[in-house]
């Protein structure tokens, strides 16, 4: 198993600088435009090119935007909510969790 901090073997970026790169990006270029109207979907994007797909299902919408991108690193997250799904607990919006 392999630390989420290092390069893979093709030499794109680690889990860490994804994710990293993929929520400077949402915050910047895309919240304002989608949060609202997108509240609770999922947004899936490709933090080299910026493109990005929305939708009601997590697994479609990642299926659209990797047919668009086969090799890109792509960053997912549940629009408005700290994760994409919960276990065993119920998952809240970012508004609530900061009212909690």
């Amino acid at each position: 198993m392999t630390s989420g901090t290092q390069r893979d073997p093709l030499g794109r970026d680690s889990w860490d600088e994804v994710a990293d790169r993929g929520k400077v990006l949402y915050e910047q270029r895309l919240r304002a435009q989608v949060e609202e109207a997108k509240f609770g979907q999922y947004l899936i994007l490709d933090v080299a090119s910026g493109d990005y797909e929305i939708g009601p299902d997590h697994l479609e919408t990642a299926r659209r935007a990797r047919a668009k991108h086969p090799d890109a690193a792509l960053y997912g997250m549940r629009i408005g909510y700290p994760a994409t799904d919960a276990i065993g607990a119920t998952l809240r919006p970012i508004q609530e969790n900061k009212n909690a």
